[in-house]
């Protein structure tokens, strides 16, 4: 299988992406190495993934401008945009897990007719506390009682690992969090993190402040893409499906896909249900 790597800089970022695979392109917007990592090598047959990694994951050019200018969306979603330009695109797919789907969707909606469909995988409606505390009552009453002693257990130690090694804080916090983010209690989540380099100060306001803020349903009304949403039954990061019940009426084009065996990782727990699942949405609008 043919792999291309490269890097675009963009104000002074320099921002790491990968190619591989054969057929339709698809941006996968996050980290270049988890994601690699994290999809199939079965659907990398069929589909030409394009990793980008985002300012969160890049170090930041020396000198540099204020944290909201350098890492709003309205950025991120340029810098993805810049990548399609850089490898004379027409048109793609474009996929986000979890809070890397909010970057997706502001994508598609600012660059509506260079998307061919939206790929949402793992996403809550937001990072409020109220939708915090909607994924907490889903663990409280669907987690098994061991899961809920361990992360309880991994949330006594984490203030003393994250004082340990600060700038290592949001990589401590999803390792702390796999009793809700992996079905698989046996899984090595720490393979999928090794050598992820993490800029804090754009994590921390991404995750800590916009997608707390974020309004999805916000202009959609010439938004006409259509969306594929890939939720696992046991994610106890995002919660559960009847969150999106209130809201799916406002998407013009929404499929929403329960994965019975997975928690916030279904391409990599189911990984033959999601391929199948998604080629056969994707071929619906070739």
């Amino acid at each position: 299988m043919k792999i291309q790597d490269g890097i675009i800089e963009r104000d002074g970022f320099k921002l790491s992406y990968r190619i591989e695979g054969t057929g339709e392109p698809v941006l996968v917007i996050g980290s270049t190495l988890f994601y690699q990592r994290w999809f199939s090598p079965k659907l990398k047959e069929n589909l030409q993934l394009i990793y980008l990694d985002h300012r969160g994951f890049t170090p930041p050019p020396e000198s540099s401008g204020t944290t909201e200018d350098l890492y709003s969306l309205d950025r991120i979603t340029d810098d993805m945009e810049a990548l399609r330009l850089y490898l004379g695109l027409e048109k793609w797919w474009v996929a986000g897990h979890s809070g890397h789907g909010y970057m997706a969707f502001e994508y598609a909606k600012k660059y509506n007719d260079q998307v061919y469909g939206l790929i949402l995988i793992a996403m809550s409606p937001s990072l409020s506390t109220e939708n915090h505390a909607i994924a907490d009552l889903h663990f409280d009453t669907l987690a098994e009682p061991e899961r809920i002693l361990q992360f309880q257990k991994n949330m006594e130690e984490l203030p003393a690992l994250i004082e340990a090694g600060p700038d290592q804080s949001f990589l401590l916090y999803n390792l702390a969090l796999a009793p809700k983010s992996w079905r698989n209690s046996e899984t090595d989540v720490r393979f999928f993190w090794n050598g992820v380099y993490t800029n804090m100060p754009a994590i921390d306001y991404l995750w800590g402040i916009v997608f707390r803020d974020i309004e999805i349903t916000k202009e959609l009304e010439d938004f006409y893409t259509p969306v594929w949403l890939a939720l696992g039954k046991y994610d106890f990061v995002a919660g559960p499906r009847e969150q999106w019940t209130a809201i799916s009426k406002q998407f013009p084009d929404l499929t929403i896909e329960l994965f019975e065996e997975s928690a916030h990782n279904p391409p990599y727990e189911e990984a033959e249900l999601f391929n199948e699942k998604l080629l056969a949405w994707m071929d619906l609008y070739k």
